[in-house]
C-alpha cells in the first residue's frame, strides 16, 4: 500500500532559495573497441531538491521545523513548487490553453491525464503531471477554449474528466495550460539545526525527494 499524501505545499518563500532537479539513472558499459552501450534504467526523471538555502531568518526556521513535524519526516508526501519548472510553458510566459497536447479525441474517450512534454529535433520525454494547481488549469478541445463547465478536475492526481455531452470527438487535439507542484517527501529522517547567529538561525540542508503520489 502506498503511504500518505498531505495536500499542503511547502511555504513558498523557503522554495524560492533550493538548489535541485531532475535525475536520470543510466547504465553505461564502455567496449574494448571504444564505444558504449548505455541503457536507461529509470523511464523518467526522479527531482532532487535541497531547499536549506533558503532559511533566512528563525521565523523561517521554525517554519521548517513545524512543516517537517507535521509530515512526521519522511512518512507523508507533499506539495513542492520548483522555482524554476512550475508551468505548462516557461517560467516567463503566460499560461494558455494550447501548451501541452494531452491526448487526442475518438469520440469516447472522457478522461485525460495531463502532461508536459520536453522535447526538441533529437528526441523528446512526456512527464505525467499529478498535481496541477486549482484555478490555473485551461483546455482546449480542436483549438477551442473548453468552458470550465465542460469539464472536472482533479487536483490531486491531474486528471480532467469531461461530462458525457463534451467528450471530444474523433481527431480532436486535446492540449491543456497549467501551473503545477512537484510531489515530495523529505529524504531525511533529521533536521539539524545551527543557531551560531544572534536572532538568526539556518538549516544546512533539507533534502527532497520526488514520490509518484
Amino acid at each position: 500500500m502506498p503511504t500518505g499524501f498531505h495536500e499542503v505545499r511547502f511555504p513558498l518563500r523557503l522554495a524560492l532559495g533550493t538548489s535541485g532537479g531532475p535525475v536520470r539513472r543510466t547504465d553505461i558499459v564502455s567496449l574494448s573497441n571504444g564505444r558504449e552501450n548505455r541503457n536507461r534504467r529509470w523511464r523518467d526523471a526522479r527531482r532532487h531538491y535541497d531547499a536549506g538555502s533558503g532559511i533566512k531568518s528563525l521565523s523561517d526556521l521554525y517554519a521548517v521545523l513545524e512543516f517537517f513535524e507535521a509530515r512526521a519526516g519522511q512518512l507523508y508526501g507533499f506539495r513542492f513548487r520548483d522555482p524554476v519548472d512550475f508551468k505548462s510553458c516557461a517560467p516567463g510566459g503566460a499560461v494558455s490553453a494550447n501548451d501541452q497536447l494531452v491526448g487526442t479525441g475518438d469520440g469516447a474517450t472522457a478522461l485525460f491525464q495531463l502532461a508536459k512534454t520536453y522535447g526538441d529535433a533529437g528526441g523528446a520525454s512526456v512527464r505525467e503531471i499529478a498535481k496541477p494547481v486549482l484555478g490555473t488549469v485551461v483546455i482546449s478541445v480542436g483549438g477551442v477554449l473548453a468552458a470550465p463547465a465542460d469539464f472536472t478536475l482533479d487536483a490531486a492526481s491531474g486528471r480532467v474528466t469531461f461530462l458525457p455531452s463534451k467528450i471530444p470527438a474523433n481527431g480532436a487535439a486535446v492540449k491543456a495550460g497549467f501551473e503545477f507542484d512537484v510531489p515530495v517527501r523529505f529524504d531525511t529522517d533529521r533536521i539539524d539545526v545551527d543557531l551560531g547567529q544572534f536572532q538568526a538561525g539556518r538549516i544546512p540542508s533539507i533534502p527532497l525527494v520526488e514520490i509518484k503520489p
